[in-house]
């Protein structure tokens, strides 16, 4: 089933609604680097509320996202990562180290909005100086 995507502006919010098979986790990520390349997305928030159980493809996948739309200019944050799903990820070594979490949505819109507006500053005051 494929993972539906909003587009909020310049962020882009993929809406996990279910366990994702292989084949699911690969259009996933086909569809966000068409997704950030048409609408030039600056943030990607990936919502996996509804995630009961995350396997390590599904980690890794959700990884490779998150560094191939860095590469595409975009920063991604994983959202709604179940307490149990965290322990269980934990537990078989499985880590989002490289990339950052929230707890929900409203909390990873603030996080991106936080990250590119200080983005935006910095560009903004290295322009100044020449």
């Amino acid at each position: 089933m494929p993972v539906p995507i909003l587009k909020q502006g310049t962020y882009l919010i993929a809406s996990v609604q279910s366990a994702l098979t292989d084949a699911d986790t690969e259009r996933l990520q086909d569809d966000l680097m068409t997704y950030v390349s048409r609408y030039r997305a600056q943030g990607i928030i990936v919502d996996v509320t509804a995630i009961d159980v995350m396997d390590s493809f599904a980690a890794r996948s959700l990884r490779t996202i998150a560094h191939m739309t860095k590469l595409r200019g975009a920063e991604t944050v994983i959202v709604g990562l179940q307490p149990e799903v965290a322990f269980a990820m934990v537990q078989l070594g499985l880590t989002f180290e490289d990339m950052h979490t929230a707890l929900d949505l409203e909390e990873g819109l603030s996080w991106l909005n936080k990250k590119l507006s200080s983005g935006r500053r910095n560009q903004d005051g290295n322009n100044r100086g020449r």
